[in-house]
């Protein structure tokens, strides 16, 4: 999967760090706007909805996957954008728990597609060291670097 964020030009390495979740959130979305898959009414929302229901987005400390409903009106295509911030983003004063600096947006124009590309991201997730590895990501390079040694141990496994 991390092949899938090169070849679809998803990828964003942020070199300024943002304010606050909410300006996370949009830069994080400003990658899912220029591949022509959601619109500022998408990441509003996806904004409203942690507002409404909390921290709910970040599924492990430093990751943080925003996302709203597929029947969004905002949802122009289906995809996955990864966001890499400088330094962890607080979505919660005083818990890093709920701290993110990795964040994988998604979009998606049906129920099903939302559910499968979440489950796509959470298996890539879980791979050994890959959080720890994306966390040190500065560059595209360092990104290409990390993709390298996670498809030669993906090899070796298999």
């Amino acid at each position: 999967m991390l092949n899938y964020f090169l070849e679809n030009d998803l990828i964003n390495i942020c070199s300024q760090q943002p304010r606050d979740w909410e300006e996370a959130i949009r830069f994080s979305g400003e990658v899912m706007k220029k591949k022509g898959l959601v619109t500022d009414q998408y990441i509003d929302q996806v904004i409203s909805d942690v507002k409404e229901y909390g921290p709910y987005i970040v599924i492990v400390p430093g990751v943080a996957m925003p996302h709203s409903s597929a029947e969004n009106s905002g949802v122009l295509g289906t995809g996955i954008g990864m966001t890499i911030m400088p330094s962890p983003v607080s979505f919660e004063d005083g818990n890093p728990e709920k701290d993110a600096k990795l964040f994988f947006m998604l979009a998606a124009k049906d129920h099903d597609t939302h559910v499968q590309n979440i489950a796509n991201l959470s298996d890539m997730l879980m791979e050994e060291g890959i959080i720890e590895d994306l966390m040190g990501v500065a560059s595209l390079q360092d990104y290409k670097e990390v993709v390298k040694k996670h498809e030669k141990a993906q090899a070796l496994t298999k």
